[in-house]
């Protein structure tokens, strides 16, 4: 079994620990704008008091640097479990969340964004006094978007009895791996980054969703194209996985209900941006719009093509799942157009008092870090979390947890009221329509 502390890689400077082939080094234009130098220590234990934690070795202090280069955290561990499986989990006044996701790679600035937004709730609560006397922490695993590893990782937090659920994990097929993990081990699966159908069976009674669903994303993007642009021919390229799959079904039923058809499909391998044999595809069928199921890379990799290869107009459109902020900082003015849906209000709407809030509790974990959709996305999420907290009272454990998160109708989020019932494990269900703009600003299509 892989230990955690060779699954946890050090994600702004890819030092690489025991146990794993060193990655290339890769850059971000929105990691240098500041979000990157609060991420090393945060992933490795957010708000985690070590001193508390007699079976966990102490924690480095992160030497200060330039927000450009980063201090490696070096051979810190992420969890040692404990062998006292009886010991109450929050013994040491520590409610002990994990978040498994992708903090590198492909999907690593999303997975990063994520991870800001629900640590920007968790340090809120514990500046309050935190939930129910106990103080809040976030292990962040990378997994870099491989179901294989996320299962390793979430055996391994499975196995330490502190642990009393995992939080944001990202993407379908490894929240698909995640939720058998939690499952075995009687934990919740809290605010899944995924639309996918399997989500939303309550049968499973262990995953509790923040987002509304992929088909109700390819919903407000066909209604969009169809009934107000009158488009026709419209493409689907999709990752070939269960992620891609859902949102190509989600796609070909709002088709449906208009009595059209998809007018070419193409899918690729994941975690690769093999799609130029797919845009090919697109380009013969002459089509209007392309729905793009993917990873970042991808999705920018079939824009450039369409851009330099017959398809200067053609309108993309994507998930949520995506952070418009990276693409728009990868492409600039050739990713003007591109269509996001959302499933959080907009980040510029600071009138709302979630967003306001919100704004107050990321600047004060990161003032440098810029808004975002995703990272609202994350704070929902942590606000989802201390409601169960704090209905499993003071001194919970997995099987409390999980019963209080099953128990939850209700859930007031500012001027937002998540609902839940015994049919129903989705807290939203709205979808706003955004498109980048030349600048690389995210513009309102909704209104």
């Amino acid at each position: 079994m892989v230990s955690l502390d060779y699954v946890f890689e050090d994600i702004m400077t890819r030092q690489t620990f025991p146990g794993h082939s060193a990655a290339p080094e890769r850059s971000h234009p929105l990691l240098r704008a500041g979000l990157r130098k609060a991420l090393v220590p945060a992933l490795v234990l957010a708000g985690l008091a070590t001193s508390a934690l007699a079976e966990m070795a102490p924690l480095p202090e992160p030497v200060p640097q330039p927000a450009t280069v980063p201090q490696p955290v070096a051979d810190a561990p992420v969890m040692a479990a404990p062998r006292d499986r009886a010991a109450r989990p929050t013994a040491d006044g520590i409610a002990h969340f994990a978040q498994v996701a992708a903090f590198e790679g492909g999907s690593g600035m999303a997975g990063q964004t994520f991870n800001l937004g629900i640590r920007a709730a968790f340090e809120e609560a514990n500046r309050a006094g935190g939930v129910n006397g106990l103080t809040l922490a976030l292990h962040g695993v990378n997994d870099s978007y491989e179901p294989d590893q996320t299962i390793a990782a979430g055996r391994q937090i499975a196995d330490d009895p502190r642990m009393l659920a995992f939080v944001g994990s990202y993407g379908t097929a490894t929240s698909t791996a995640l939720q058998s993990v939690a499952a075995d081990a009687g934990m919740a699966l809290v605010g899944p980054l995924t639309g996918a159908g399997f989500a939303r069976n309550t049968a499973l009674g262990n995953v509790f969703n923040l987002r509304t669903s992929y088909a109700a994303e390819a919903e407000a993007w066909v209604a969009h194209l169809v009934d107000q642009r009158g488009f026709t021919r419209i493409g689907v390229l999709y990752q070939d996985d269960g992620f891609g799959r859902s949102g190509l079904a989600g796609v070909r039923a709002a088709l449906a209900r208009r009595g059209l058809e998809t007018a070419a499909i193409g899918g690729y391998v994941r975690n690769t941006t093999a799609v130029k044999a797919a845009f090919l595809d697109m380009r013969d069928a002459d089509v209007e719009a392309i729905a793009v199921i993917s990873t970042q890379a991808p999705l920018s990799t079939a824009i450039r093509l369409a851009r330099a290869h017959g398809l200067p107009d053609t309108v993309f459109t994507t998930l949520s799942f995506l952070s418009a902020d990276a693409l728009a900082a990868e492409l600039g003015p050739m990713g003007a157009g591109v269509i996001f849906s959302q499933v959080v209000p907009p980040t510029w709407e600071t009138d709302r008092p979630v967003v306001a809030r919100y704004l107050e509790a990321l600047a004060a974990v990161e003032p440098e870090a810029a808004p975002a959709f995703i990272s609202l996305e994350g704070y929902m999420v942590g606000r989802l979390v201390l409601a169960g907290l704090a209905a499993a009272g003071p001194d919970p454990d997995r099987a409390r947890f999980l019963k209080a998160m099953a128990g939850l109708t209700e859930v007031p989020v500012e001027d937002l009221t998540l609902h839940f019932g015994p049919d129903d494990n989705q807290g939203l269900d709205a979808v706003f329509l955004t498109r980048l703009s030349a600048d690389g600003r995210i513009e309102d299509l909704t209104n």
